[in-house]
């Protein structure tokens, strides 16, 4: 349904009328399997957003910490966020447009793709490695924010658990 916006902005009418319309076409015209198709590029870009962002945001703390730059209080955290963001947003960004460019080929008899190996090959080939960022402000400007409130929260909750703040 997402990607149906795509037809929308083109005058084609949508696929769907709503959730139930979509579940039922989907089982009719793919089984029940169908209702998982795009799970693996999913849980991959997944996996490299958490990768990003869990890997990210203790080292940058621990750094901004030793080197002096501040001390583990609301400045930290946040300049720590603000890292574990951007290293998120820079994992998944290639993953984030193979993802978006296999969905929106369609299902016409002639696709672009044959698999995401191949979409990879294929936009760095056509477009260059940068191509694979494309986005990447957006996406930082939702990812970003979620940081912040995340790992704020994290510290706040942590701190009042009476974990000690880090070990020395």
């Amino acid at each position: 349904m997402q990607a149906d916006s795509r037809l929308l902005t083109q005058g084609i009418q949508s696929r769907y009328t709503g959730i139930l319309d979509a579940f039922t076409k989907i089982i009719r015209a793919e089984g029940l399997l169908g209702l998982w198709k795009g799970v693996g590029p999913n849980a991959q870009r997944a996996f490299l957003v958490n990768m990003g962002e869990l890997t990210c945001y203790d080292q940058a703390k621990h750094f901004i910490i030793r080197k002096q730059i501040c001390d583990d209080n609301l400045y930290a955290h946040t300049l720590a966020s603000v890292a574990s963001g951007l290293s998120a947003t820079t994992l998944s960004c290639p993953a984030d447009v193979i993802k978006t460019r296999m969905m929106n080929q369609g299902l016409e008899a002639k696709a672009l793709y044959r698999n995401s190996y191949d979409c990879l090959v294929k936009t760095v080939k056509h477009e260059g490695l940068t191509a694979l960022w494309k986005g990447f402000l957006p996406t930082w400007a939702r990812l970003g924010p979620w940081q912040f409130v995340f790992w704020v929260s994290y510290e706040k909750l942590r701190q009042a658990s009476g974990e000690d703040d880090m070990e020395k």
